[in-house]
């Protein structure tokens, strides 16, 4: 069968192109966990074989088991009981029995709760993986946050009260944010579900709470109002309890997609619960840190779905005849099985960029929380550090969740386009790739609330740093070659930063709310570029037989290494390098217009859509 993770040049590439041996350290310290638990690493080499060795489990899991369940999952669905309980699809409970077995749970959790202590950036490679294999479980499966939230911010106690429990996957979790009157917007929640305390203190929870993705899970977080006579966010805080007779699941959403995974109505009634940290930062702080890793993890999952869906339709292509010939000698076809290829690339590029500078934010709060650091000096160079990638992540998150999403969508449709008739029935998996795509979109935070946040980067000038600090980074690794790519990334920041500031001289918010997704877009197509074009030349930050074993490949003259003798041959890693050295050239030049466009309409003020709008739409029949 097929290893979903060794089948993927791009993530082993990606994989190697990254300096793993930095997370290593940011997350093991001094390495001191292997004196006195038996699968901690002794340093920063054996650590990244392990990473490496994990998503090799994943990816024979996802091949052999998962995959091929993964149909039967989405026709069975879940079962309500009469007593409230929830019965999984059969080929779910294997396929949780199976990742039990590998044991991959409590994936970044510390060692001494028995977990695996990755960084993030492994642990969205992993998603992506079991996302592409059943979109479904990822629901199960990347709800490993919620461990992560304990971990962050609960007490001692409850901390050893669950953490084990995730790392042997005795438990799913559930994130149980929204309520009938309280979507997007959680600072509306109100005491739909509240809490109160007893003579002792103790703590109970009560109300309903809808659109609970997992909701039959073990261990549920939920934000509910503490402060019943404080309105909005102040008034919330975050409480941890575990399923049981106080907890029933009122129904099962019938929904469009992602079959497997249980979406519930609970009703707490009266349930005991313990509070996570402390009272009314439940939203502010701890919702908002549990989000940001959230939505990651469905950039993750778009990813895994849109891998799939264009590896059907590039196999459909290559093997299905019209006229004689493979449809995918028509060019139509050809351009459209590009875009796809690109369009995946470049959203896995920008998430796990966004996963490299989270887990370094992760690793100076880290170490700034840990008390090591006593020089006044040095605490304000963490500071400082700290507040800087707070505020790239801040900006990288909502964008990857966005585009990711959006991609994931583009291509399952256009899957389904490929194969033409067939990809409209059941016979194929991609009428199942599209409805699963969907709701990556809203979930986690919609599109639109994504580009509103996002946008908050492009226009404060976090996104105008991060350009000129690649471009600064690039200057001395680009040959002769790809200096005419370094200027048209310039002349786009340029035209970004024009748009940017004909934006901030409109009065408020509105303007740029209005042509948030213009900025948003235009700012990640140069991103990606930059992206791309690194990866085009730079070596291996650590070597195995990926980055080393040679096999033949025919030159064609492209990419960093100057070679096109039909008899050469390169290491796997070089391959994927000049493969990123053609990809780069068709992002670049092909975004290059698009991106002056999006400016210019920028500038051109229109507001129609606000000063016009019922004039355009119509008044409500």
């Amino acid at each position: 069968m097929v290893n979903f993770y060794t089948d993927n040049d791009d993530i082993r590439f990606l994989s190697r192109y990254y300096k793993l041996t930095e997370l290593a350290e940011i997350m093991e310290g001094d390495f001191s966990d292997s004196r006195k638990i038996e699968w901690a690493p002794e340093n920063a080499r054996e650590a990244v074989d392990n990473y490496d060795r994990i998503l090799d489990t994943i990816g024979q899991l996802a091949g052999d088991y998962i995959e091929p369940r993964s149909e039967a999952v989405d026709l069975e669905g879940n079962t309500l009981n009469e007593d409230g309980s929830v019965t999984r699809a059969q080929g779910t409970q294997d396929n949780l029995r199976n990742l039990a077995e590998a044991q991959v749970g409590g994936f970044t959790l510390p060692h001494r709760f028995g977990g695996l202590n990755c960084p993030n950036l492994v642990y969205i490679a992993s998603i992506e993986i079991v996302s592409r294999a059943d979109a479904s479980l990822m629901n199960l499966y990347g709800l490993q946050g919620i461990a992560e939230t304990i971990n962050a911010f609960a007490s001692e106690e409850i901390k050893q009260e669950y953490l084990p429990g995730f790392s042997d996957s005795r438990y799913t979790g559930a994130m149980v944010l929204t309520e009938p009157d309280a979507g997007s917007d959680l600072q509306a929640i109100k005491t739909a579900a509240h809490v109160y305390q007893d003579d002792q203190g103790n703590w109970f929870l009560h109300g309903v709470k809808r659109f609970i993705t997992n909701g039959c899970g073990e261990v549920l977080l939920v934000l509910a109002r503490s402060e019943l006579e404080r309105s909005g966010g102040l008034g919330l805080s975050l409480f941890v309890c575990e399923s049981g007779p106080t907890v029933q699941v009122r129904r099962l959403e019938n929904k469009l997609g992602i079959h497997g995974s249980p979406t519930c109505e609970l009703f707490f009634n009266n349930t005991p619960c313990q509070l996570i940290g402390e009272r009314q930062r439940g939203l502010v702080t701890y919702v908002m840190s549990l989000m940001n890793g959230a939505r990651v993890g469905i950039a993750a999952q778009a990813l895994g779905i849109a891998e799939a869906a264009f590896r059907v339709a590039r196999d459909y292509a290559a093997s299905r005849e019209q006229f004689g010939v493979a449809i995918e000698s028509f060019p139509a076809v050809r351009d459209m099985l590009v875009e796809m290829k690109l369009d995946v690339e470049a959203a896995r590029t920008l998430t796990y960029e966004t996963c490299w500078h989270v887990d370094h934010e992760n690793g100076v709060l880290r170490k700034a929380a840990s008390g090591e650091v006593t020089d006044k000096a040095e605490k304000k160079k963490l500071r400082m550090a700290a507040k800087k990638l707070k505020r790239l992540n801040a900006m990288l998150t909502p964008m990857s969740k966005y585009y990711a999403s959006e991609m994931s969508n583009r291509v399952a449709y256009d899957a389904i386009q490929v194969l033409g008739g067939s990809g409209y029935m059941k016979d194929y998996p991609v009428e199942r790739y599209a409805r699963d795509a969907r709701i990556t979109t809203i979930y986690e935070g919609t599109s639109q609330l994504q580009i509103i946040a996002a946008v908050r980067g492009v226009c404060n000038g976090t996104a105008e740093k991060f350009l000129l600090g690649m471009e600064q980074s690039l200057q001395d690794l680009c040959p002769d070659e790809t200096k005419d790519l370094m200027e048209i990334l310039q002349q786009g920041r340029e035209q970004l930063i024009e748009a940017v500031n004909f934006t901030k001289e409109q009065p408020g918010t509105e303007y740029m709310d209005l042509q948030g997704r213009k900025l948003v877009d235009a700012a990640i197509m140069l991103i990606v570029g930059h992206l791309f074009l690194r990866q085009s030349l730079v070596a291996p930050a650590w070597e195995d037989e990926f980055t080393t074993e040679s096999a033949p490949v025919g030159g064609n003259g492209n990419g960093s290494d100057n070679q096109s003798e039909q008899s050469e041959t390169l290491d796997a890693y070089r391959t994927v390098r000049r493969h990123k050295a053609v990809v780069a050239r068709r992002y670049i030049t092909g975004n290059a217009n698009r991106i002056k466009m999006l400016s210019a309409d920028i500038t051109r003020h229109d507001r129609s859509s606000m000063t016009e709008y019922e004039e355009i739409v119509g008044q409500l029949p």
